[in-house]
């Protein structure tokens, strides 16, 4: 066996799970907080990457300006998406609010289409590419450093949420909505503002992963491996998107380099089904007790 070649590959593949991870914590925060499963995630990431080629290509603003406005510009999105879509619908059946994301994903590439069409473009490069040598092992310059500001940026989500005010009361109301409003929570609040985060979030993956492989209306399909992911880790588990998204990452480089890039997604609906059969809560998922 090439031992350098399959370090190169799971090189690429722990890189490409850094970003599957950042875009599995943009679901995590969603779902934890509001137990709504935003099946449109992948869109959102789409949205982000398209703003961000809208300032920085269209009107031509300088990429210090165009990546924040970007990232704002989609976090408006999530506010007006939870305030019109998804608080109506609060009490209702969960297959409703399902239902109402996966339409927000449809409504979203349509809109792409109609505004940019579906032909695909280019993102303005904003990373280094010299090539990454690490021992005899290469990586693709866009793939390293996306997976490097992917980790900064999941660190430095953490760390906010883990001290902010804002960030105590998600996390208060993640656990307890009822004692989240008993001490004084404003839990519909707490409810905007995981979808303003989430959203900016998945505006940087979106950002990221265009700048790797291009822009197109058909870039929500990264958003089914993230499904996969978040699964896999546990839906209410930020370590569950972490760790899951680089394993997920690793099974698809292994996959795609020794069976054949047709082989991927196969590869991961196995390690999905296989999970879901012995864990069925996901690897790091909370386990609901119900007293009968």
């Amino acid at each position: 066996m090439d031992w350098a070649y399959l370090f190169e590959i799971c090189l690429t593949g722990l890189s490409g799970g850094g970003l599957y991870a950042l875009a599995a914590l943009a679901f995590v925060m969603v779902y934890k907080a509001t137990r709504v499963v935003n099946i449109a995630i992948g869109e959102l990431l789409m949205a982000g990457a398209y703003l961000f080629f809208t300032f920085a290509a269209t009107f031509a603003l300088p990429l210090w300006l165009a990546i924040p406005a970007a990232v704002l510009g989609s976090g408006l999105l999530g506010a007006v998406v939870e305030r019109t879509m998804i608080r109506p619908l609060l009490g209702e059946p969960p297959i409703s609010v399902f239902m109402v994301t996966v339409g927000l994903g449809s409504v979203l590439v349509g809109l792409v289409e109609l505004i940019w069409t579906a032909d695909q473009r280019r993102l303005p490069d904003f990373m280094p590419a010299q090539p990454i040598m690490v021992g005899d092992a290469f990586l693709a310059p866009k793939v390293f450093w996306g997976a490097m500001i992917a980790l900064l940026f999941i660190a430095a989500v953490l760390l906010v949420f883990r001290f902010w005010r804002g960030g105590v009361a998600l996390r208060a109301t993640a656990s307890d909505q009822g004692a989240a409003y008993s001490v004084g929570i404003n839990v519909p609040r707490v409810f905007s503002l995981a979808w303003v985060a989430s959203s900016m979030i998945a505006a940087v993956s979106g950002i990221i992963v265009g700048s790797i492989g291009g822009i197109s209306s058909s870039m929500g399909v990264f958003g089914l491996s993230v499904l996969v992911v978040v699964i896999v880790g546990g839906l209410d588990s930020v370590l569950g998107a972490l760790i899951g998204g680089l394993f997920i990452g690793l099974v698809e480089a292994l996959a795609g380099s020794y069976l054949g890039g047709a082989y991927k997604l196969l590869a991961t609906f196995i390690v999905l089904v296989v999970v879901l059969m012995l864990r069925p809560y996901g690897l790091f998922g909370t386990r609901d007790i119900e007293r009968l």
